[in-house]
């Protein structure tokens, strides 16, 4: 408190007295401080509340970071240093200030000064540039700007940090613990887009999980199924665990499609559009799942086809084609940078895709004056070109892996003229070759089927060595299986002819096929195939049908009709794969089903084989829990009649307790005729007889 020095009574009586007659005399007051007053009360006692909010220096720069170790160049090496360091930090975000102290000789002083347009970009960032190893005598130690005041205010006396609570992570692969095996599906609903989550069981599916307003457009599982992803105007969310809680968000205005890496570590978004209210924001951004931190952005130049990266089977590797079709740009992660800082140059390249199982890349060129078109299989990082095969007289290519990497077909489309009008080139006497590569063979051999036919469909076997391929004009369209034997030219097995179907759909099992036609010129048409004997297992249709999907296992086939093709006779039939009706489900405005995909099977192909080998073994097990399962829907289904029927009894028998208790009163409004009995009141009971002719017989007699 303040303090006064004062000699006495007498004094403090004097000056009190002095204060009445200036303030008489309409004096302005004197509100200085008198001599030797100490002042004790410190500004935060006083004035607390209000200090808190006094800018500080380090407010508005949480998107500033400070990198130390830069090398310290002379004034002309600056621009190229300059260079050098935004092409390390361009890639976390847009670069809107920086900063290079120098000396007066105007040599760099070691440090730099970087602002980002986000402090998420600059977070990111410190964490992944810090310990970033430039060359052999710099390395950079990064710093938030922000920091410096938290390291001013370390308390002298360490104190150990209170532990916060644990929050355990739900388990995200909850759905392969089921005791059945029970696989799950997705089903969207349009205009409103209500989402349910249905468990396959038997005999019945059940709903676990029904939402609405889940997404705004459509959805999308995760290649192992550990996620379901949503789309929504300001980006898009996961969900996972068994309650399918969000587990992260991805936030890019306008996004239209997403793809993720075969391991799920990352997430590919794509805003066609972009945002209008952030014009900087990139239209495609490639983001880590696990952190929802971004780790790189692009702009596309020119229209593309989706999906516009595609990745090698590790997460290893992704990969694009140049803007100009000259060049294959490679890059690594977690970097994210250019693989060995350059791109690979292929003049005319066209289409690539990554070996499902390998770091092979199989790329074609197409034909340039006197050069041939040519199929190449690169192998990476090494760059090494593996096989390389020239093709001649070539229109177009398509490249099918088969899903173990054993094999691969390009589907090549060649033609017999070709001539050029104007800036279009039209080709006549089209027939197609399929080359297909032995990947597992030294020197990696190709043979050759030739089909003289236009092609409408091409699969290969998911599991096996087999491939199927729709050949032929309607109404002649014929169906052929091939067999792909090693050391052997690829063996025709079966040709069904005349088939109405325009696509394939094998098992994911293999074995099994769906010869389906879809759209408008398919009928609906379905026909299940067994490709072990060649054997139609069953011939029906599904009509307008637009999707079919099977099940993870290979057990259950989905068809659906579409809200987003057609308006009418929506909804989506279960079948077994025999080709079994099992369900049939109409749903005003059904728009999409999905189901739920399932990691690979942790077994050994040995423990696979024993498995298959004994499954006798396990069929009596299997067909009692089919029994009880089946007796416990029966039992369930007849309590629940029986339930109904008691109910039904209960309401029959109050209601003639009601009726007779009410007898006198309809006996007093009918001048006391008892009328509940049809003989009660004979006078008023007219007899008709009536006559119906029947049959006339004729008999003829000797």
């Amino acid at each position: 408190m303040a303090k006064k020095k004062v000699d006495d009574k007498n004094q403090n009586d004097d000056n009190t007295k002095n204060e009445g007659d200036n303030m008489s005399n309409d004096e302005e007051p004197n509100f200085s401080d008198p001599e030797g007053f100490v002042d004790d009360i410190s500004d935060e006692e006083l004035l607390g509340d209000i200090l808190k909010q006094k800018p500080k220096e380090t407010d508005g720069v949480e998107s500033v970071i400070v990198v130390d170790g830069v090398p310290q160049v002379g004034p002309n090496r600056i621009e190229k240093l300059k260079s050098v360091i935004n092409k390390i930090f361009v890639k976390f975000g847009s670069i809107v200030n920086e900063f290079y102290p120098v000396t007066p000789e105007g040599h760099t002083k070691g440090y730099i000064f970087i602002e980002y347009s986000s402090p998420v970009h600059a977070a990111e960032a410190v964490k992944l540039t810090n310990n970033f190893k430039l060359d052999k005598q710099h390395t950079f130690q990064v710093n938030l700007f922000t920091d410096f005041n938290k390291y001013e205010q370390i308390p002298v006396k360490w104190e150990p940090p209170e532990p916060e609570p644990y929050e355990g992570q739900a388990d995200l692969h909850y759905y392969l613990l089921e005791p059945d095996a029970y696989d799950q599906f997705a089903v969207v609903t349009a205009q409103g887009q209500s989402v349910q989550i249905w468990q396959n069981t038997q005999p019945d599916p059940t709903v676990i999980e029904d939402r609405t307003t889940w997404t705004q457009t459509y959805i999308k599982w995760s290649p192992l199924g550990t996620f379901l992803s949503t789309f929504h105007k300001l980006g898009i969310a996961l969900w996972a665990g068994p309650n399918f809680s969000q587990y992260k968000r991805f936030a890019h205005p306008g996004v239209q499609f997403i793809d993720f890496s075969p391991c799920e570590k990352y997430l590919v978004t794509y805003s066609p559009q972009g945002d209008p209210h952030n014009p900087d924001q990139k239209r495609i951004i490639i983001w880590d799942i696990r952190t929802g931190l971004e780790k790189r952005s692009f702009n596309p130049e020119g229209p593309s086809a989706w999906p516009i990266f595609r990745w090698s089977h590790d997460d290893k590797y992704f990969a694009r084609i140049g803007q100009n079709n000259d060049a294959l740009q490679v890059y690594e992660t977690p970097s994210f940078g250019l693989l060995d800082k350059k791109s690979i140059k292929i003049n005319g390249i066209r289409d690539f895709n990554w070996s499902p199982t390998d770091n092979v890349v199989a790329y074609w060129v197409a034909e340039d004056k006197d050069v041939p078109a040519s199929v190449t299989l690169l192998e990476l990082p090494n760059r090494n070109e593996i096989r390389k095969k020239n093709l001649f007289n070539v229109a177009d290519c398509k490249i099918h892996w088969q899903k173990s990497g054993d094999y691969l077909c390009v589907k090549v489309d060649r033609y017999s003229k070709v001539r050029k009008e104007k800036s279009e080139t039209k080709y006549s006497g089209m027939y197609c070759n399929f080359e297909i590569f032995h990947m597992r063979e030294k020197q990696i051999p190709v043979d050759s089927v030739e089909c003289k036919e236009a092609i409408q469909a091409f699969a290969w076997e998911p599991v096996g060595s087999k491939f199927a391929m729709i050949h032929g004009e309607s109404p002649n369209i014929n169906v052929s299986f091939y067999e792909v034997r090693v050391g052997q030219a690829p063996i025709l097995l079966k040709k069904f002819e005349k088939r109405a179907c325009n696509h394939l759909f094998w098992s994911p099992g293999g074995q099994f096929i769906v010869l389906a036609g879809l759209g408008s010129n398919g009928g609906g048409s379905l026909e299940f195939v067994d490709t072990h004997e060649f054997l139609v297992m069953n011939t029906t249709d599904h009509f307008q049908m637009s999707d079919v999907e099977w099940d993870p296992t290979g057990r259950y086939v989905v068809t659906g009709v579409s809200f987003w093709k057609t308006k009418v006779d929506t909804g989506y039939w279960i079948w077994s794969f025999q080709g079994k009706i099992l369900k049939r489900i109409n749903l005003e405005k059904f728009a999409q089903i999905l189901w739920r995909p399932r990691p690979p099977t942790l077994l050994s192909e040995e423990k696979q084989k024993e498995i298959k080998k004994n499954l006798k073994k396990y069929y009596p097990q299997f067909e009692s829990k089919d029994r009880m399962r089946q007796s416990k829907a029966s039992k369930e289904l007849i309590e629940k009649r029986a339930a109904l029927m008691e109910k039904f009894q209960q309401y029959r028998d109050q209601k003639i307790k009601q009726y007779l208790a009410n007898k006198a009163r309809r006996m007093a409004l009918r001048n006391n005729i008892d009328t509940d009995e049809l003989d009660a009141d004979s006078e008023n009971v007219e007899e008709e007889i009536v006559e119906f002719f029947i049959k006339e017989e004729v008999t003829v007699l000797d």
